[in-house]
C-alpha cells in the first residue's frame, strides 16, 4: 500500500519534469532535437497517465478512510477545498498530458504555431501540475494532523 501511495505522486514528478523538458526543447527547436521532443512528450503523457491511475486506485480504495480522518481533524480543509479542488484541476493536467504528443509531432522548428503551443501546453502543464501536487501535499499533512491530534 506504501508503494501505491509513493508511485502516485512519483509519476506525477516524473511528468512535470518531463513537461519542462519539452518546454526548454521547444524554446531551442531544431532538427536535431526534434526526436527528443517526441520522446518527452510521451514521457509526459505517460506520467501523468499513469499518475491518473494510480491516484484513482488510491482515492476508490483508500481515500475514504483519510477523509474521514481528516474531516475530523485540525485542517478540514485539507478535504473540503484542496482535495476537491485538486480532483477538478488534475483533469487539466491530464488533457494537456495527452495533448503535448499530438502537437509536439507537428516539426516545431518549421512550425512557429505548432512550437509556441508545445511550449504553451509543456508551460501551463508544469504549472498546473505543480499546484497538484502540493495539494497533495497539503492532504497528506491534513491525515498526519489528524492522526497526531488523535493520538495516534
Amino acid at each position: 500500500m506504501d508503494l501505491l501511495l509513493l508511485s502516485h505522486p512519483t509519476f506525477g514528478a516524473l511528468g512535470i519534469m518531463a513537461a519542462v523538458w519539452v518546454l526548454v526543447e521547444a524554446l531551442n527547436a531544431s532538427s536535431g532535437n526534434e526526436a527528443r521532443i517526441r520522446f518527452a512528450s510521451r514521457i509526459v503523457a505517460f506520467c501523468i497517465g499513469m499518475s491518473w491511475v494510480l491516484g484513482g486506485y488510491w482515492y476508490v480504495h483508500f481515500y475514504g478512510h483519510d477523509k474521514a480522518l481528516i474531516l475530523k481533524g485540525p485542517l478540514p480543509y485539507a478535504h473540503n477545498l484542496v482535495m476537491e479542488t485538486k480532483e477538478h484541476l488534475f483533469f487539466i493536467v491530464l488533457i494537456l498530458a495527452f495533448y503535448l504528443p499530438i502537437v509536439a509531432a507537428r516539426g516545431l522548428h518549421e512550425n512557429p504555431a505548432a512550437r509556441r503551443m508545445t511550449i504553451a501546453a509543456a508551460g501551463l502543464l508544469a504549472l498546473t501540475a505543480f499546484a497538484v501536487e502540493g495539494g497533495g501535499a497539503i492532504i497528506s499533512f491534513g491525515v498526519k494532523a489528524a492522526l497526531l491530534q488523535h493520538g495516534a
